[in-house]
């Protein structure tokens, strides 16, 4: 593995004033969803009471993703304990755990026909196992009605709690992912409720067990380059072998405003730089998100 070249074409950037936000710029300029497949595949999901984080966090490549019979299922309803000031899903007090939907998101699996379902889900930390229990009946339900069809789980950090993360890794998902979000600078703003010591333990412990793993984070609320390539380096030193870079954009004005579009030329040099420093994929664009290219990324 080669040492992180420097980061001379990053210079230290100003974030405007929240009086003048920047314009959004054309490479971030994306259609609207809408199609046959993609207007079947919503009314197969309302048909089976599903949610997906496609259509709650607002994801700019679901008419993409959608078109070509893909979605990310995110588990344990649709509403989160927790409050970031990035995420467009809801928060509250959520309703009880179904124990019929790893069943229904199984089905919709085998519906689609895809080869490598995603699941997520909102953050219940009211529940004693912080939904780890759900997480490991979808992945047996997908495996004993999809046999074949490889399952990346892009879970919460649990708040640390390695005896629920070890519900979760003896369900044996093909990939372990917990995205880091940002750098830690910002977390107590970008991430109140979350540690960034609690990404680490989650992802060190996958990778200690040989899980492949999976992080991301968002670009554009206020961290500079060398912040960035700190948490990569972080990333690598506890074995994650996956990086997903995309620019955060601001879902409602009630959400973090977006201080800076990150150019695709910058996005370019932190691939460069992410698969010098060894990870085995790095995705980095302005329109990628955790999911984004997932069938490419298992072994």
């Amino acid at each position: 593995m080669e040492s992180s070249p420097a980061f001379v074409s990053l210079p230290l950037v100003e974030s405007p004033s929240i009086a003048e936000p920047p314009r959004r710029p054309e490479w971030l300029k994306v259609r609207a969803p809408g199609g046959e497949r993609y207007a079947q595949l919503k009314q197969m999901m309302r048909a089976k009471a599903l949610h997906t984080v496609c259509e709650e966090a607002r994801c700019p490549n679901i008419a993409e993703c959608w078109g070509a019979g893909t979605a990310t299922f995110m588990i344990l309803g649709d509403t989160c304990t927790r409050s970031c000031g990035f995420c467009a899903v809801k928060t509250g007090r959520p309703l009880p755990v179904d124990p019929d939907e790893p069943r229904r998101v199984a089905e919709a699996v085998r519906q689609m026909g895809i080869r490598h379902a995603v699941v997520t889900s909102v953050n219940r930390d009211e529940l004693p196992d912080g939904g780890a229990t759900q997480f490991a009946r979808t992945v047996a339900e997908i495996r004993r009605l999809c046999p074949g069809v490889t399952v990346e789980l892009l879970i919460p950090d649990f708040k640390g709690k390695l005896e629920l993360l070890q519900i979760v890794l003896d369900a044996r998902p093909d990939i372990l992912g917990h995205n880091t979000e940002t750098v830690p600078r910002l977390y107590r703003r970008v991430r109140p409720q979350g540690k960034y010591h609690w990404t680490l333990s989650v992802l060190r412990e996958a990778a200690r067990q040989g899980f492949r793993t999976k992080s991301g984070l968002m670009l554009g609320l206020g961290e500079q380059p060398e912040e960035v390539i700190a948490v990569m380096q972080d990333l690598r030193a506890v074995g994650v072998h996956i990086l997903t870079l995309g620019q955060y954009l601001q879902p409602t004005k009630n959400h973090l405003p977006v201080e800076r579009y990150v150019t695709p030329e910058e996005f370019a040099e932190y691939r460069r730089i992410g698969l010098a420093m060894g990870f085995e994929h790095v995705e980095s664009g302005p329109l990628v998100r955790s999911s984004y290219h997932a069938e490419r990324h298992v072994a």
